[in-house]
């Protein structure tokens, strides 16, 4: 299960290890829903890394509420932004550790998918 953004808990999703591009990854390309993801032995400190992100977002909203002078705000979306970020870093990190080292192992073209996988999800970060 994987918490919406009301809190709620939504049915986990095949490929919610990562955002795709819906127009970029074919529904074939995500993996099997009984897949374990690199990132599912520190699931509780993600969702609780998360929980903190969302509480600066909502600080965020709050000082605009607020009318908090704007150089303030912006230092806590740089502050957000970073905290994004970070987390990204260590999902991204986690899925070649396991994903893209798991694929290498079994050999075959799969090992150029999940690389180019990887390159594209590289790519997306550093736009952002």
């Amino acid at each position: 299960m994987t918490t919406t953004e009301t809190g709620a808990e939504a049915p986990s999703t095949p490929g919610a290890d990562r955002a795709p591009d819906p127009a970029a990854v074919a529904e074939t390309d995500r993996p099997a829903a009984a897949t374990v993801h690199g990132y599912h032995d520190q699931k509780a400190e993600h969702l609780k890394r998360l929980r903190r992100i969302e509480g600066q977002i909502r600080g965020l909203q709050r000082m605009v509420d607020e009318d908090t002078y704007c150089i303030d705000i912006l230092t806590q979306v740089s502050a957000s932004t970073k905290a994004l970020q970070s987390f990204a870093l260590q999902l991204l990190e986690e899925h070649l550790r396991h994903c893209v080292a798991d694929a290498a192992l079994r050999g075959g073209d799969e090992i150029d998918a999940k690389v180019e996988e990887a390159t594209k999800a590289i790519a997306r970060l550093l736009r952002t």
